[in-house]
């Protein structure tokens, strides 16, 4: 009996202080100080913690105004470099047209004694003919005119031109221009029968191709 009386009693006990933290629970969460009103407190903590809107347009209005400087700055670097690129092509081609009229020069100044020569042989040749010695202002003529050949072609010689073999050769497109084709016997098809204008180059470089006659098959037989 006394046995049972104290399950009994202990059940009771045990069934008492469930009740009671049920009702603890409940008062808690009704409390002021529960959990809800954390719940409620937690967007006021958010806010707090959120940048002034202020302060971050003063932040991005800076960052703004730095990007515009590095800009600028750049520009005026773009700018720099373009002057300094179109005055550096300006001295190129005032260079460049120099070394070109001194060219000329250099090519020219040789070639006037060449013409000096011409008007000395014909100022002799004209003063023979006017003392009525035809034969003498021929022959005097024909000298000077033998004697001026052979200076210009000196003078060539000294610039670098020199004349573009062509009879008696394979014909070379590179070097020869055919103007006609003729049959021949006694030369191989392609090769170089005649030349019509000579031709000439400086160093590797064609200044006028030969104007030449190609030989062809001859005809055959019937």
């Amino acid at each position: 009996m006394s046995t049972n009386q104290t399950n009994g009693r202990e059940m009771t006990d045990d069934s008492a202080e469930t009740t009671t933290d049920v009702e603890a629970s409940e008062e808690a969460s009704e409390s002021p100080n529960g959990t809800d009103e954390a719940s409620e407190d937690a967007p006021a903590d958010d806010e707090q913690d959120r940048p002034d809107p202020e302060q971050r347009i003063e932040e991005l209005t800076e960052r703004v105004e730095a990007l515009e400087e590095e800009r600028d700055e750049l520009n005026d670097r773009v700018l720099r470099k373009a002057a300094e690129f179109e005055n550096y092509r300006r001295r190129m081609d005032r260079e460049k047209k120099r070394r070109h009229e001194a060219g000329k020069v250099e090519v020219i100044e040789p070639v006037l004694e060449v013409l000096d020569d011409f008007e000395r042989s014909i100022e002799a040749a004209e003063d023979l003919e006017n003392n009525q010695d035809a034969e003498q202002a021929y022959e005097s003529l024909k000298g000077g005119v033998e004697m001026v050949f052979r200076k210009f072609r000196d003078t060539l010689e000294n610039l670098g031109v020199e004349p573009i073999e062509a009879e008696g050769t394979p014909f070379d497109e590179d070097l020869h221009e055919a103007m006609m084709r003729q049959p021949s016997e006694d030369a191989d098809p392609g090769t170089v029968l005649q030349e019509i204008r000579k031709g000439y180059r400086m160093e590797d470089r064609v200044i006028r191709h030969s104007r030449v006659v190609v030989a062809s098959e001859p005809p055959e037989e019937e």
